[in-house]
């Protein structure tokens, strides 16, 4: 199920979203994430492939690009990446030992390819400004509280090239019939949604400079996501 949102379309945030404001502090996230990554897969297969997967299309990835992926998990979409971009600069980065271990098997069935897996945090990237060509996120804003998301986009728009692809994917505010039970879910026990809640986040991006060019929502299983296509 997917309902495409022009960028002058996109909602803002609504004051039921702000009620649904992070409730694990960030330095759990990594163990939480370290404990469940032997079955994330399971999950990512039976809620997040159709977000994930028009994330990738809409990221239009050209060999010889460079790349990032923060919160790259077990390396779902990061796998996709490295194949597309054989001859470019690929980097992926994660907080979770646990997610970084299970991405690095999958993408030693690569031959060749030329990639970077390392720990590290989407609070303080490494490296130099305006690097990468595309910038590729998938379900970790909707972890974050609303008051450390600035941090983040100030990074992301740092270290994107001038008219650099940035695509997002989160788990979203639900707009379907059912989609309400993953909010429910969240609001009895964070920790059993590992942490996520439905959040908005183009008006966040407009604030920081950055051109949204496409919101969609997806539901899958009834879990519901957003994918966001923005420019520098």
């Amino acid at each position: 199920m997917t309902q495409t949102i022009s960028s002058q379309g996109v909602h803002c945030c609504s004051g039921r979203q702000k009620k649904l404001d992070a409730r694990i502090p960030q330095n759990e996230i990594d163990g939480i994430y370290d404990s469940i990554s032997n079955i994330y897969d399971l999950w990512g297969g039976l809620t997040e492939s159709r977000a994930r997967s028009r994330a990738l299309e809409l990221a239009e990835i050209k060999n010889g690009q460079k790349i990032l992926e923060v919160a790259v998990g077990t390396g779902l979409a990061f796998y996709e990446i490295v194949k597309k971009n054989p001859d470019g600069i690929n980097i992926g980065i994660d907080i979770s030992a646990g997610m970084l271990k299970k991405a690095r098997k999958r993408l030693s069935q690569i031959s060749e390819a030329n990639y970077e897996l390392k720990q590290a945090s989407a609070f303080h990237l490494e490296g130099e400004d305006a690097q990468f060509d595309v910038l590729i996120n998938n379900y970790m804003f909707d972890l974050i509280p609303f008051d450390q998301m600035d941090a983040v986009l100030a990074e992301f728009k740092r270290v994107l090239k001038k008219e650099g692809t940035l695509v997002l994917v989160n788990m979203t505010v639900g707009e379907k019939i059912g989609s309400g039970i993953y909010d429910l879910m969240y609001r009895i026990s964070p920790r059993l949604m590992g942490g996520c809640r439905g959040i908005r986040l183009s008006e966040k991006l407009k604030e920081h400079g950055l051109h949204v060019k496409l919101r969609e929502y997806h539901q899958q299983c009834l879990f519901p996501s957003e994918v966001i296509l923005a420019q520098k």
